[in-house]
Formats: structure tokens, sequence, C-alpha cells
């Protein structure tokens, strides 16, 4: 994972660190899809529940560069597939998604005890955050 400045760190975990939406963007056959979704930031890295069978996860699978888009931050990654929420491995970071998402997590549209259910980590490599007047680039 990237290694990010304590102030810069400080910024993104007050910023994304709670339900927030950001756009994330695959590419497929050199065409670009960008869509929003709900994600949570923490350590250098943004989580994602997702269907494992979704058009984003089948880009990732086949190219894993991503970009972001959120509040004032531009950045790239690396899409990796947790696999599935339930799975051991996921306890704690799952248990966080719960807290975090809690406000739309059980409205029906996400079944957590369907394996395709995934968590989706998006390694952030590169960025660019503004922040009172402040460019950081990390």
């Amino acid at each position: 994972m990237i290694n990010i400045s304590p102030e810069v760190e400080k910024i993104m975990a007050e910023r994304f660190g709670r339900d927030t939406v950001i756009a994330l963007a695959t590419a497929e056959d050199g065409r670009p899809y960008v869509r929003s979704v709900n994600a949570y930031y923490e350590s250098g890295a943004f989580y994602i529940i997702t269907h494992g069978r979704s058009n984003k996860m089948k880009h990732i699978k086949r190219n894993p560069a991503v970009a972001i888009a959120g509040e004032w931050l531009t950045a790239h990654g690396t899409g990796v597939s947790l696999g599935y929420f339930g799975k051991a491995e996921n306890h704690a970071i799952a248990g966080k998604l719960k807290r975090v998402f809690a406000a739309w997590l059980d409205n029906g549209h996400t079944d957590l005890k369907d394996e395709n259910t995934v968590i989706l980590r998006v390694e952030l490599t590169d960025g660019l955050l503004f922040s009172q007047g402040t460019r950081y680039e990390f």
C-alpha cells in the first residue's frame, strides 16, 4: 500500500472514514466506465461492498487499475477482491462496514449471506487531495 503522510491520512480519515459516495472508474477494452459507490476509507484504501458478478468486478478481474474521485480528491489505485463478505478473513473489516453502512445495508438490496456479496478494496497508489486551499500529492 501507499505511504501517506500523517497530515494527509488525518484529512482522508476525517473526510472519507464514514459512509461516503465516491466515483469509481474501471476500464474494459480501452473504454472507461464510471459509477458512484458507497465507500469507507481506512489506512490508504477504500472499501466497498458489491456483487462479485457485477461489471465493475469483472472489469477489475481483467484489469485491476482503477481511478476514484470524491470530495476534492482524485486518485488511482488497484482494485482487489477480498472475496465473500462473510468469510472468516474478512471478519474485522466486515464488522466495520456493517456499522459504517448501517443506514442502508439492510434495505433489501444487499444480501450479506449471498456468497457473491464481496468486499472490494481499492488500494491507493497515488492521488491529489485539496483541503482548505492546500494541495497534497501522494
